[in-house]
């Protein structure tokens, strides 16, 4: 506090928040969802700035995202220069945005911008991550719905980071959550898991998705298994543990197992195609050398990608102080 002829001067410093959206060919609701998200900090005690990460999308949203960003001046934007996916995305937001705290939700308006307030709430409350938990929604298919929790509990058994089930990329992080994942260098980050990993004061909060705005999913089976697969070894080396027990019990079932029928058929006068059984066995365990060499096989490829470095995206195009846009 300072005078001025006599009288006091109050500072009020204001706290910035930072939301962090990707979008890949999310053209139609780019504009809608910026709108959402200022009306939320509409005669509001914070400061905040939209950053769009564009995944490389191939339809208008490049351009509607700078058409906002000249309009609005809390908008802008980054342009990667072909599809890295939603994580690399999302890094790209957290590298760049400057607030206090950082919020990160997607583009279709499934994570409904009306929660900010709450998120800020338990934020200003003292907790340094608020991530949500996603409500069962009768509407998503069957499919959908089992595959989901099939992943959470596999990853709960295989992890040494709990990851609880139906947990969403919808969360905010306090400015040094955000300043330690940005020192996490490893390729393929899979943040659902990472923000669970660093630990500090969190909080879960559940939510209803809304429904699409507009367009269709652009998560499709494989990018989803793809997901799955980066998550269960991005921490731990339990799959290979596992692996290991595995070959050992089918080891154990053979002789114990089989060993008794074969001297049982051999035994007996009754002709059968002995081939039958030994091809069996031989596409069996087949089949589980090739899963165990999967295993091996990922890690090796994460050790591979990891020592040559390559940036996690490549920025084309953005209304940031090119300065400060580097690949990364």
């Amino acid at each position: 506090m300072q005078n001025y002829k006599g009288f006091p001067l109050v500072f009020v410093v204001r706290k910035k928040v930072t939301v962090v959206v990707p979008v890949y060919d999310e053209a139609p609701n780019v504009s809608v969802l910026a709108k959402k998200i200022n009306a939320e900090f509409e005669h509001s005690e914070y400061d905040h700035e939209l950053i769009f990460v564009d995944d490389g999308s191939t339809d208008d949203t490049l351009v509607r995202l700078t058409e906002l960003s000249e309009c609005d001046k809390n908008v802008f934007f980054i342009s990667f220069s072909r599809n890295f996916g939603q994580q690399n995305a999302i890094k790209a937001g957290l590298d760049h945005a400057t607030g206090d705290c950082v919020i990160t939700m997607d583009g279709d308006l499934q994570h409904p911008p009306s929660m900010i307030k709450e998120f800020l709430k338990h934020w200003e409350d003292g907790y340094d991550v608020v991530y949500t938990l996603r409500e069962p929604d009768k509407t998503t298919s069957w499919f959908k719905r089992t595959s989901s929790k099939l992943f959470y509990k596999v990853m709960s058994l295989i992890s040494d980071v709990p990851i609880e089930d139906g947990s969403a990329d919808f969360r905010l992080l306090d400015r040094v959550v955000v300043d330690q994942l940005k020192r996490l260098p490893e390729i393929g980050p899979f943040y659902r898991g990472l923000v669970k990993w660093v630990g500090f004061n969190q909080k879960a909060i559940s939510y209803k998705a809304a429904p699409r705005h507009s367009g269709r999913t652009k998560y499709s089976l494989n990018k989803m298994i793809q997901l799955a697969v980066e998550g269960a070894t991005s921490f731990n080396i339990r799959p290979l543990v596992f692996s290991i027990s595995l070959g050992f019990f089918f080891s154990v079932f053979s002789l114990v197992a089989y060993l008794p029928y074969m001297i049982y058929m051999l035994s007996s006068r009754n002709h059968f195609p002995r081939w039958a059984s030994l091809i069996s066995l031989v596409v069996f365990f087949g089949g589980l050398n090739l899963i165990v060499l999967g295993f091996i096989g990922i890690y090796i490829g994460k050790l591979f990608l990891q020592a040559k470095s390559r940036p996690h995206y490549i920025v084309q195009k953005s209304n940031l102080c090119q300065t400060s846009v580097p690949s990364y």
